[in-house]
């Protein structure tokens, strides 16, 4: 037998151990938090899905957001951005943290509508009447009351 064989043999031999190491690794478990959604069929058709604490008092970019917020995104996103069941996810929970949901996710969400992918109610169209701009300071009030309800 050559030495190349041997190397070949023993490459082989290797990788398929490390497939196996990894095979028989218990699986992992997410960083932070589940990207699963929680069970909402014991909430009635257009009730709130989250309960959010309000902040003592809000930024004044985060003022002008929760009038952009309730003139744009109420109807569907409920009060405080509580979701409504069988409409739209509450902006208010882990899903959205800044680690996942960035920023500018929610001002391309605005602007080219998102494609269903965390929760069943189906795809957001874009939001028609709101600049990049108000969508910012919309981010700055979810942020917010982000923060006050333990979501960093």
């Amino acid at each position: 037998m050559d030495k190349l064989t041997v190397v070949v043999g023993a490459v082989l031999v290797a990788g398929i151990g490390a497939v196996g190491w990894q095979f028989l690794q218990p699986a992992a478990t997410p960083m932070g938090h589940s990207m699963t959604p929680p069970d909402t069929s014991a909430i009635s058709q257009g009730d709130a899905i989250a309960e959010v604490s309000l902040p003592a008092e809000l930024s004044r970019n985060a003022e002008l957001g929760k009038t952009v917020f309730e003139a744009k995104c109420v109807n569907c996103h409920g009060e405080n951005a509580t979701g409504q069941n069988g409409v739209a996810p509450p902006l208010v929970h882990k899903i959205y943290e800044p680690g996942h949901h960035s920023d500018m996710a929610f001002v391309l969400a605005a602007q080219n509508g998102v494609r269903a992918h965390h929760w069943n109610f189906g795809n957001m169209p874009p939001v028609e009447g709101v600049t990049a701009g108000e969508v910012k300071m919309v981010v700055a009030y979810i942020r917010e009351l982000q923060r006050e309800n333990g979501i960093n």
